[in-house]
């Protein structure tokens, strides 16, 4: 095993690029952007549904209205995805650019979405044909969102725009330096789609890139694909790297697209029977984050006997309950530990395997809504199936199964960790007087460091900082952690928290930001943007970042040493 894990080690900067590569990012960081839209729409869905349960269904007048608000946010997301795409790699491409001189984003925003229009709308002679301007969509609006930007970024390197002399406004300047990359940008696409409907006998690119695609749609959703795609994103996080910040992209389209068709199919009267949907990933393969650590937590906490891992227990057991798992797969640790390898990579896979039992042999619903990930996951799979009967007894099956894998190997971590703690307890009594005095005198040292530097460590000027990480989960209790503090002692510090890819504007306004060792692939990247900004970042290590989240006292010395 222990040669399994150093082959992982070398493989790490392989994997590291390829979560860090810019494409990628922006398919992610544009995905994030539209969540409030997800989110948002999913609310009438419940609204609308939900109460068909208990026999009560609103008039037809009403649920139209209900579905109207649905249908313009959700029915629209590939749009909206194409804009957020290509404004995530605009952001990339200006930072190769010169301050003075970069892509405009809202340029490209607008010709991304005339683009995406054109390849992707049926004209109807009462209007246009939406069908392919929602999640069917998606992967076309991708498509739209990354080579769009390029076309720009080209054109702006190397000039290829309209100069206006210095005496013009920099306003009017801006529209005329914009009109030749949003003219090529929308020519390219406009002849495109010509020879493209020419030769596809009429079909727009987002029908047939869905007809193209339909058996790896087919795939995810067997018991190969889904176990594939689980096992692949607790592995990556296993070697340290963001599991779903790798699998996520290459596959959103698909979860969103099948958790629409299973509305549909709901609506229809008919089962829904799509296993790969949105919430798939969020409560199933990541059920209390990836991993599936929903059960280790509690197990830590009533079950171990070391130190150690009771007090891993007592300090997670909440957060992983709402898929917050840093701080154990951190705390244990998890990531690289021989001990967890098999359990943390099997444990989702079985998972995703029962669920597709549960649909596709006991006929129990698919996922039809859209539910936050940050909702508890046995909540979440019983609201995302209509609280089909069948979903108490999948979840329970599920807990039984995940106790049962990790046990024997938290079983054998803990015996190794009492033996640990047992063999320092157990030191020679002189040996224990010499580590005391040793202990003594560092401490008198570190005192006199603090004394002498505490006024350096004082925040006594207006601070902003920045906590970036995955899903905005540990960033978040972090920065809380930060403002209570701040507040408490009247100190002028201000601490926000993002996912990374989500309001990244933020860090022009930010003196600090500290990014969480899960996105540490990501480190590169936000440097550079950073450095534009003239903001300083500092990273953190897996137990330097849980040791913050717990303690603010600790975390406030680390900004204020760091500023």
């Amino acid at each position: 095993m222990n040669w399994l894990i150093n082959q992982l080690i070398k493989m790490k900067p392989t994997f590291e690029k390829i979560a860090a590569n810019p494409y990628l990012s922006a398919i992610r960081d544009g995905f994030i952007a539209v969540m409030p839209v997800i989110l948002f729409s999913s609310l009438f869905l419940l609204v609308a549904f939900i109460p068909n349960i208990w026999g009560f269904y609103w008039s037809a007048n009403v649920q139209n209205y209900l579905l109207k608000a649905y249908n313009f946010s959700m029915g629209l997301l590939a749009i909206f995805i194409a804009a957020t795409t290509a404004k995530s790699l605009t952001d990339y491409k200006n930072l190769s650019l010169p301050k003075t001189n970069p892509v405009n984003p809202i340029s490209v925003i607008i010709a991304s979405e005339i683009c995406f229009f054109i390849v992707a709308a049926d004209p109807l002679k009462t209007g246009i044909d939406i069908s392919f301007l929602g999640t069917k969509g998606l992967i076309c609006a991708y498509i739209i969102g990354l080579i769009v930007p390029n076309i720009y970024y080209v054109c702006i390197k190397n000039n290829v725009t309209i100069k206006m002399p210095p005496q013009v406004p920099q306003n009017i300047s801006q529209t005329f330096k914009d009109l030749i990359p949003m003219a090529l940008s929308v020519l390219a696409f406009w002849l495109f789609d010509i020879v493209f409907r020419t030769i596809s006998h009429n079909q727009n690119l987002a029908q047939s890139i869905i007809t193209v695609l339909s058996p790896l749609f087919s795939g995810t959703d067997s018991y190969i694909g889904l176990m594939i795609i689980a096992g692949a994103m607790a592995f990556f996080w296993f070697i340290g790297i963001q599991g779903p910040s790798i699998v996520q992209p290459a596959v959103i389209a698909i979860m969103l697209a099948n958790t629409d068709a299973n509305m549909k199919l709901y609506q229809a009267g008919e089962h829904p029977w799509h296993v790969f949907a949105n919430n798939t990933m969020d409560y199933v393969m990541n059920l209390g984050g990836t991993g599936s650590t929903f059960v280790l937590a509690y197990m830590f906490l009533l079950l171990a006997k070391s130190r150690q891992l009771k007090a891993v227990g007592k300090a997670t057991f909440v957060p992983v309950s709402f898929s917050v798992n840093e701080p154990i797969l951190f705390g244990t640790p998890i990531i690289m530990n021989p001990v967890f390898f098999i359990p943390f990579i099997l444990t989702p896979m079985l998972n995703v395997a029962i669920l597709k039992f549960f649909v596709s042999t006991l006929h129990m619903s698919g996922f039809i809504y859209y539910l936050p990930w940050t909702l508890p996951a046995p909540i979440g799979i019983v609201m995302s199936t209509r609280f089909a009967v069948l979903s108490f007894l999948m979840v329970a099956v599920m807990l039984l199964i995940d106790v049962l894998i990790y046990y024997p190997f938290m079983r054998a971590y803990d015996i190794q960790l009492i033996a640990e703690e047992a063999a320092a307890d157990a030191a020679p009594a002189a040996s224990g007087q010499s580590r005391v005095a040793a202990t003594d005198k560092d401490a008198a040292v570190a005192d006199n460091h603090e004394t002498q530097s505490g006024e350096a460590k004082t925040i006594d000027k207006e601070t902003n900082v920045l906590v970036i990480c995955a899903g905005g989960g540990t960033s978040g209790i972090l920065a809380n952690a930060l403002n209570k503090t701040a507040s408490e002692r009247k100190l002028p510090l201000n601490a926000a928290a993002r996912a990374y890819g989500a309001d990244m504007d933020l860090i022009q306004d930010m003196d600090l930001v500290i990014l969480a060792p899960q996105m540490e692939s990501m480190k590169d990247n936000l440097k550079n943007i950073c450095d534009k900004y003239d903001t300083k970042m500092v990273t953190t290590s897996g137990r330097q970042y849980i040791e913050l989240t717990r303690d603010a006292d600790k975390a406030l010395r680390f900004v204020s040493e760091n500023i």
